[in-house]
């Protein structure tokens, strides 16, 4: 069984901003508010990149972290990864898409998972959880993203 998210956000900011920004993984504790910490573990000749993100501590004081490999292709637009630590996943997958659209970017992110089935919940839960925190984040991103295009003056 698979569980599938899919969210997007249109970003008024250039193609190669919104690519940059969201691309740069040591920034993510910068452009999301839920990672304390992104570190780089590894970059392959390929363009793989290993990395662990650490999240601040939940409610009753855990802190998740985990390792996941990112591949981007700046050609596509596209970046496609997968968690290699899974913690409550049995596995997790995401894509991420961009495409210039009329009022710029549209930015779609898709995860594709199975949660550990000795879980205290289940698929329909973290997809619930996904898809109100995915909006959360990538309405930040859109307003980070945005101001920076702001500054640049960059027009979109």
């Amino acid at each position: 069984m698979t569980a599938k998210t899919e969210n997007t956000v249109v970003i008024d900011a250039p193609m190669d901003l919104v690519w940059e920004m969201t691309n740069d993984i040591e920034s993510w504790p910068q452009l999301f508010d839920e990672y304390a910490a992104a570190e780089i573990l590894d970059r392959s000749p390929e363009g793989t990149i290993r990395f662990r993100l650490t999240m601040f501590p939940d409610e009753e004081g855990k802190v998740w972290s985990w390792v996941s490999l990112r591949r981007p292709d700046a050609a596509t637009r596209t970046v496609r990864a997968h968690r290699v630590e899974t913690g409550p996943f049995e596995f997790m997958d995401i894509a991420w898409d961009y495409q210039e659209v009329e009022g710029g970017v549209r930015m779609r992110w898709v995860q594709e998972f199975h949660v550990r089935p000795e879980m205290p919940f289940d698929d329909a839960a973290m997809a619930e959880h996904l898809n109100t925190n995915t909006k959360v984040q990538m309405a930040r991103i859109k307003k980070l993203v945005e101001a920076a295009a702001d500054r640049s003056g960059d027009p979109a």
